[in-house]
């Protein structure tokens, strides 16, 4: 009999893999489209990692429930199902905690001003004096802040920690990824994702466009304190529009 707490179980855990899966398959077109560029190939091998890793819990949760209800007894703290060979994943005769949870890449994300009492912001742009002159006055106004400095780094981070970052102020021209690249993959990841664009110069075809698939709002370079605390502040107090 399948408890409450395993059906929840379940369907958060398979609605992480396949959103994983629709990663892996978006990461698989762009790398075609750049001819193996090394970046969208790592992203790939980090999704297909993370695919893996959740698809062997849900093997384990759901051995384990098997495991119980054909012997009617409470199944033993371990299941020796494991076969793959990805780092994480138990080899075969090994124990793999029943319990394990969808992994998550977990590296140290510096945050300046962790215990800011404001919301975390996200901030991707490869010109570090911007980085630091938006972090250090959100920092001071009591903001969380991470820098990212190109859209992959930021899509690692955004990947792992999305449901805790208010607000991203990405930047149009990164390397490798635009921002209408990077926003277009933050979307996948989560549709109701805020993001203000920062550009000094941008298509406006390109601006509309993000705009239209939900781009939270437009700062222009170079911008004041002032102007900065006031976008940031009127995104996050605004009502959100539906996901398109």
């Amino acid at each position: 009999m399948l408890h409450q707490d395993d059906l929840k179980w379940i369907a958060k855990t398979s609605t992480e893999l396949n959103t994983v899966l629709h990663q892996i398959a978006r990461y698989a077109d762009l790398a075609k489209r750049h001819k193996g560029d090394h970046d969208y190939i790592d992203q790939l091998h980090q999704q297909v990692e993370i695919a893996t890793q959740a698809a062997q819990a849900l093997l384990n949760r759901v051995m384990s429930m098997i495991l119980e209800s054909t012997s009617g007894k409470t199944p033993s703290p371990s299941v020796q199902t494991a076969t793959s060979s990805t780092p994480g994943a138990k080899l075969a005769g090994e124990e793999v905690s029943t319990e394990a949870r969808a992994p998550r890449i977990t590296p140290e994300i510096p945050i300046l001003n962790p215990e800011g009492t404001r919301e975390l912001v996200l901030i991707v742009d490869d010109e570090p004096e911007i980085g630091e002159f938006a972090s250090t006055i959100l920092a001071e106004e009591g903001y969380k802040v991470i820098i990212a400095r190109d859209g992959f780094e930021a899509l690692k981070i955004f990947q792992q920690i999305h449901r805790e970052i208010g607000l991203i102020i990405l930047d149009f021209f990164l390397p490798v990824m635009d921002g209408d690249a990077v926003f277009e993959e933050l979307k996948a990841i989560n549709p109701g994702v805020d993001v203000v664009l920062s550009s000094g110069f941008a298509e406006q075809n390109k601006i509309g466009a993000m705009l239209a698939q939900g781009l939270r709002g437009f700062i222009p370079k170079p911008y004041t304190r002032e102007k900065l605390l006031e976008q940031v502040r009127s995104t996050l107090d605004a009502p959100r529009r539906p996901s398109r």
